[in-house]
């Protein structure tokens, strides 16, 4: 099974925007703060989330988005429309293999063309900004505080600087810089638990308010003549229902969602593997993924980690089954999640 990261750049945008007007407009709380005052605290920050996403909406723009990650640099150039409800965007890969995403509110169409592929999707927010937020179970106030650190300037645009910092070692910390009028974020670093810089995302050039068709956006990303159209199927489920329970639950991270991606099977022997699945948990801001499948020969024959900037993988097995945990937070966090899977009995 091939695992990929369902946070598209575009995607971490709308996140990033939300966080970087959080921090812009929410004081640091005090270390006496009573459970009322957090609990107020979280409400605000909430608030916040919501509504400086709905800003986002209405707001049309044009970019070169920079990602410098585990020694790697790469740079993509996106283009943002949006009436109404409608929102669209298409993202051009500058930097490797040739590649363009566009988004159409809930569906997304990945052009490949080396490949002559073009892989279409039909998908939620997957715990992504602002849908994970209307639950009330999800206090970012009780895990993380944010402090101000100044002013900058990014791509030639005034912004401010806050650190987003956790009140523990089980996640990460943000350094966002948010432009000051509209409350974009255009930087964002990745923070270790000792501070250290793990990832660090910067626009190097925006255009706001930018005149973006989305007309046009809609016309390119239909244009698949000449490509093989690939159609994935993600089936929403949960857990239990597949069999699996967190026998102890990892602290601020409740479940977002649960799909299985069913098998393209064409025998009975292939069909006997199984169907992988992905359970998606979140804290509010981070989120960690647990694919699980059954072992199979292709299967690796021992537990494995591996580090890539910000992003934490974990491998092993549990009983007949494979699982792999990733997500953006230390790998003492990502052991939580892998120790407390079970089958359920």
């Amino acid at each position: 099974m091939k695992f990929r990261s369902f946070r598209p750049l575009a995607h971490v945008l709308y996140a990033l925007f939300a966080i970087g007007n959080v921090a812009a407009q929410v004081s640091t709380p005090s270390p006496s703060a009573s459970a009322v005052n957090v609990e107020a605290e979280s409400k605000g920050i909430n608030e916040w989330l919501m509504r400086m996403h709905e800003a986002s909406r209405t707001r049309a723009y044009v970019g070169t988005y920079v990602v410098s990650s585990g020694g790697v640099m790469s740079s993509s150039k996106i283009w943002h429309a949006c009436e109404g409800n409608q929102q669209i965007e298409r993202v051009e890969a500058l930097t490797g293999p040739p590649r363009s995403v566009f988004r159409h509110n809930d569906r997304v169409v990945t052009f490949m063309p080396d490949h002559k592929l073009v892989r279409t999707e039909k998908r939620e927010s997957l715990g992504l900004f602002p849908e994970l937020l209307q639950s009330t179970d999800h206090r970012i106030a009780e895990f993380y505080k944010v402090q101000r650190e100044g002013l900058d300037r990014v791509a030639g645009l005034e912004a401010d600087v806050v650190l987003l910092l956790p009140k523990d070692t089980m996640r990460f910390g943000y350094r966002v810089w948010s432009e000051r009028k509209r409350g974009l974020v255009v930087k964002l670093q990745t923070l270790d638990t000792d501070g250290k810089i793990l990832e660090q995302a910067a626009f190097s050039e925006l255009q706001l308010d930018a005149p973006v068709s989305m007309d046009k956006l809609l016309q390119m990303m239909a244009k698949v003549d000449g490509y093989r159209v690939e159609q994935p199927t993600l089936v929403k489920t949960t857990a239990l229902a597949e069999g699996w329970v967190m026998k102890a639950p990892v602290p601020g991270f409740k479940p977002v969602s649960c799909y299985k991606r069913p098998a393209q099977a064409t025998t009975a022997s292939a069909a006997a593997t199984g169907e992988p699945l992905q359970w998606i948990f979140s804290d509010g801001l981070a989120s960690v993924s647990l694919f699980v499948e059954p072992i199979s020969r292709s299967s690796p024959d021992r537990e494995s980690a591996l580090s890539m900037g910000a992003t934490q993988t974990l491998s092993r097995p549990v009983g007949a089954y494979w699982l792999t945990v990733m997500g953006e937070v230390p790998l003492a966090t990502l052991k939580l999640f892998a120790s407390g899977l079970e089958r359920k009995k």
